[in-house]
């Protein structure tokens, strides 16, 4: 072919995989060469997973005392005044996430693992991991909101070169994952997430260009679906399947498009939309935050990830006073003055996260109870001692009463169990069902 083929329609253009059966012969040669989701009262069970990079000071992560007369350490002393709402877990391990004959490349396994718990496949181009727990549970509850998931970060984006020690930058910045080989990637743009969410344009005009916009979207996909219907009498068995893959992405498109229409107008709230990404590190994690809130809120999703960095993340933090990166920071080697500030990095970070939650504490639900109330939030790290590298005894906790399901108020030590159990006592929660393992898990975390 002399150009790319394109699909076509309304002005539009979806660009196609190539096919072997529309390059000439020369080419072809060279190619053959190479229904739940809700608590007691009725209101939505949210939940969200939150994680945070390269791991966090043992000695002042841990809370000291016992399992209800705990007092947090210095690193979760922001969230004192929510206390009876946290539950902080000790012996929480990613066994997968180490090294074992893989050698290097704890960073990536850490992202990859963090909610899938499986072994990741060592390779650039060869992805091979497992689906996340978020997305477990979107399949089962998602139809019931208009998106079934958010997935959110303050990071770049990668999907593909290699990232860490031969691992695909998919594995590092990714920790969502609708199937082995398809990661779910992450929004960082808070305009482009907000207007996903409601609309582009000010108040009162969101609902109407929402709609417009799935109008137009549907008049393309119908074009497209129809071109790719003449474009698959011309290729051979083997480019159509090729071809029926790449049309299941437009398809669930469409699946989305029919899935917002079942639900009315779309939520229009009385809030400005976001400019883009704020110069403040503070704000832009705020904003992402606020953002999860409004769609917990507005019942516009019941399941969402949030990237804060990922593992292996080197930023500095000049805004308080710390100008190294994170990354080598965290090799600290016991040096007490770069442990101080391994340690305010960890800080900082929860003192974002005690912001969101005091946030959803003070927002009332559709039931009179808090969202805090109605959801969980767990938030954590996918690796445990940043010096060495470690997965096991992994800095955790779990925000929020599931609807009172949980019993949070407490620290708990699970003594040395995959992180995987506790996924499917969340899973058993938000109504998945027949998910009799998960990862690498062993059997249900029952102590929640």
């Amino acid at each position: 072919m002399s150009r790319r083929h394109f699909l076509r329609g309304v002005g539009a253009t979806l660009a196609v995989p190539s096919f072997v059966s529309l390059m000439p012969s020369r080419m072809m040669a060279a190619t053959h060469a190479l229904e739940t989701a809700t608590t007691p009262t009725g209101a939505p069970l949210r939940t969200a997973f939150v994680m945070f990079p390269n791991g966090a000071i043992p000695a002042d992560w841990w809370p000291t005392g016992g399992r209800h007369d705990f007092a947090f350490n210095e690193t979760l002393q922001p969230l004192e005044f929510i206390r009876d709402q946290i539950q902080v877990f000790a012996g929480l391990d990613h066994a997968n996430a180490n090294p074992g004959k893989d050698g290097a490349g704890d960073h990536a396994r850490g992202n990859g693992v963090f909610l899938t718990g499986v072994r990741l496949h060592k390779s650039a181009t060869d992805i091979r991991a497992g689906v996340s727990i978020d997305q477990a549970m979107a399949r089962e509850i998602g139809h019931l909101t208009r998106l079934p998931s958010l997935e959110l970060t303050c990071d770049e984006r990668r999907t593909s070169k290699v990232c860490d020690s031969g691992y695909s930058c998919a594995y590092q910045y990714n920790i969502s994952w609708k199937d082995a080989s398809t990661p779910m990637t992450p929004e960082r743009d808070p305009r482009l997430v907000f207007e996903r969410l409601f609309g582009a344009g000010e108040h009162g005009q969101r609902s109407a260009n929402a709609r417009q916009r799935m109008a137009d979207r549907r008049s393309v996909l119908d074009f497209v679906m129809a071109d790719a219907k003449r474009l698959n009498r011309q290729l051979g068995h083997d480019d159509q399947e090729k071809l029926d893959q790449y049309l299941t992405g437009v398809r669930d498109v469409e699946s989305r498009i029919q899935r917002a229409e079942q639900f009315g107008p779309t939520p229009d709230p009385d809030v400005p939309t976001p400019e883009g990404i704020p110069e403040s590190r503070a704000e832009y994690v705020r904003v992402m935050y606020d953002l999860m809130l409004l769609a917990f809120k507005t019942d516009s999703t019941r399941v969402a990830t949030f990237v804060l960095a990922h593992d292996g993340d080197n930023r500095s933090f000049s805004e308080i006073g710390i100008n190294e990166g994170h990354h080598d920071l965290s090799h600290h080697q016991n040096r007490e003055d770069r442990v101080a500030k391994v340690a305010a990095i960890d800080k900082w970070y929860v003192e974002q996260f005690a912001d969101f939650l005091r946030r959803l504490d003070e927002t009332e639900d559709v039931d009179g109870n808090s969202l805090l109330f109605n959801s969980r939030i767990i938030y954590g790290s996918g690796n445990a001692d940043g010096n060495r590298h470690t997965h096991e005894n992994l800095p955790v906790l779990l925000a929020g009463n599931g609807g009172g399901a949980l019993t949070p108020g407490r620290f708990v030590d699970h003594q040395s169990q995959p992180m995987s159990n506790l996924f499917l006592t969340l899973a058993d929660q938000a109504g998945v069902k027949q998910l009799d393992r998960f990862g690498d898990s062993t059997g249900r975390l029952a102590d929640v």
